[in-house]
């Protein structure tokens, strides 16, 4: 009998030592698939051109990530479709954290205005962190008696139909911005869309067009030398490079307003949330950093960095909001 019992102690003791050694086994090879990411370059792929803000806020952001991974990583421009060719290219990378995306606001706009696209974002692709959100500033050419909304406002009624705003193309979110506007202020100031900042603004200095709506840090020097008067801003605060320039929001009537842009970072969907999780660090440490911030504030832009649940929740919250816009403003894409 004392045999068969310390025969029995015996094989649970095996038993249990076996089981530990597997788990043990198990732990070290989840670690160490853990601290194999990343041991090769990471590509972030911006799905606009080059010098505008997703790719200067994605290159900023790439410069620490280098330090702080201690690996090359790479910025490459894959732009067209309102971003949707560089977006696409990144829903069918590898989802193995080396292929991301540095995308924008028109991934909440794109399925509102397209029937078909290649990719579902809420499905396809995984967000990351948001980097940061971007209000545009409302300008005026200096003809233009208005020095603040409310008087913007008075002067469309007065003349309507006749005046213009422009924006960097058809379901941008400037666009929107501006349908909303009318909309509030029930005015009709007519949309006219450009292919980028550059001539969009070229046009309101050139006094062809009444107004913009347009992103803070490419009309900041035509504000800071008198050749645009900025009127609002599209966020709910002040914004720290136009500290004198109130919110539309403040205006009596427009009390809420708020439509911005942003720019987000976003990886193929099945990535591993180990993966994502080391991502999200590596680039929210990034956006933290004291001289990062700094230049984006200068810009325009506010550092805005979350958690990839909170970014996915934040990107449907858009999306909703410009929806609405889209089909009361029954805006269509261009052809």
């Amino acid at each position: 009998m004392n045999h068969i019992l310390i025969k029995t102690i015996t094989t649970c003791n095996v038993n249990q030592v076996v089981f530990l050694m597997a788990m043990s086994v198990i732990s070290v090879s989840s670690i160490a698939q853990q601290n194999a990411f990343p041991n090769q370059p990471i590509r972030i792929i911006v799905a606009f051109p080059a010098g505008g803000g997703t790719d200067y806020t994605a290159r900023l952001v790439a410069d620490h990530m280098r330090q702080s991974l201690n690996i090359p990583v790479v910025v490459e421009n894959r732009a067209g479709a309102s971003g949707m060719i560089g977006s696409g290219y990144v829903s069918k990378a590898k989802p193995d954290g080396y292929t991301i995306l540095a995308n924008s606001g028109e991934v909440a706009v794109n399925p509102h205005l397209y029937k078909t696209m290649a990719y579902d974002w809420d499905v396809d692709l995984h967000p990351i962190t948001l980097m940061v959100r971007v209000p545009n500033v409302l300008a005026v050419n200096p003809d233009i008696p208005a020095k603040n909304v409310a008087e913007l406002v008075l002067y469309a009624r007065d003349q309507p139909s006749k005046l213009t705003f422009s924006s960097s193309g058809i379901g941008n979110p400037q666009q929107l911005t501006g349908e909303l506007f009318n909309k509030i202020a029930g005015v009709r100031i007519n949309h006219v869309p450009y292919k980028g900042a550059t001539p969009q603004i070229a046009d309101v200095v050139g006094k062809h067009i009444t107004m913009t709506f347009v992103s803070i840090g490419a009309a900041l020097p035509f504000i800071e030398s008198g050749r645009l008067r900025a009127i609002g801003v599209t966020s709910l605060t002040r914004v720290s490079a136009l500290p004198k320039v109130p919110p539309i929001a403040e205006t009596p009537g427009f009390s809420g307003f708020e439509v911005v842009n942003f720019f987000g970072m976003m990886s193929p969907g099945a990535t591993p949330p180990a993966i994502v999780k080391i991502l999200n660090v590596a680039i929210v440490n990034a956006l933290k950093m004291q001289e990062v911030t700094q230049k984006l504030r200068e810009s325009g832009f506010e550092p805005s960095p979350t958690t990839p649940e909170a970014f996915r929740e934040f990107v449907r919250l858009e999306s909703a909001k410009f929806g609405k816009i889209i089909v009361e403003a029954n805006v269509t894409p261009e052809k």
